[in-house]
């Protein structure tokens, strides 16, 4: 029986595009991207809660440079602007698509294979960052509106 890593590496192999992959916590859903993700912490409550963390690591894209190469995620509506994609069997958050930007994408790094590649370079919604949170305070600061 093959590893996942094995898996991996065959579907890297077999496709020069790819630039990196991803997959939930089973390995059941994987994915690659073609194009260099935008990474960033984020601290609003829309990203916070889902992640069940402090903040999330996100990293956003083109949608049409993420192809998925086994089964497709589950979605669902976690509010009236966005939908999100998980691991059906395991519950690992993998996308976020908010309905103002239909053309574009957000990955959770921790899903990505190799996620020490990809250094968050700015923060999202900066005003309900817990005043505890030491990851980025150097890093420029935007803020987001809450819109649900």
């Amino acid at each position: 029986m093959r590893s996942r890593g094995m898996e991996r590496l065959e579907i890297a192999a077999a496709a020069a595009s790819v630039e990196r992959t991803e997959g939930c916590l089973r390995g059941k859903i994987l994915y690659r991207i073609t194009s260099d993700p935008q990474v960033h912490y984020c601290h609003c409550d829309m990203c916070r809660r889902p992640n069940g963390s402090a903040f999330a690591v996100l990293s956003w894209m083109p949608s049409a440079s993420l192809s998925w190469l086994d089964q497709e995620r589950a979605c669902r509506r976690s509010s009236p602007i966005a939908t999100r994609g998980f691991g059906q069997g395991c519950g690992s958050p993998l996308t976020l698509r908010c309905n103002v930007a239909q053309d574009e994408i957000t990955l959770y790094v921790g899903s990505f294979d190799d996620p020490a590649e990809l250094e968050p370079q700015y923060n999202c919604g900066s005003s309900q960052r817990l005043g505890w949170v030491c990851c980025g305070v150097d890093l420029p600061h935007h803020d987001t509106e809450e819109r649900w």
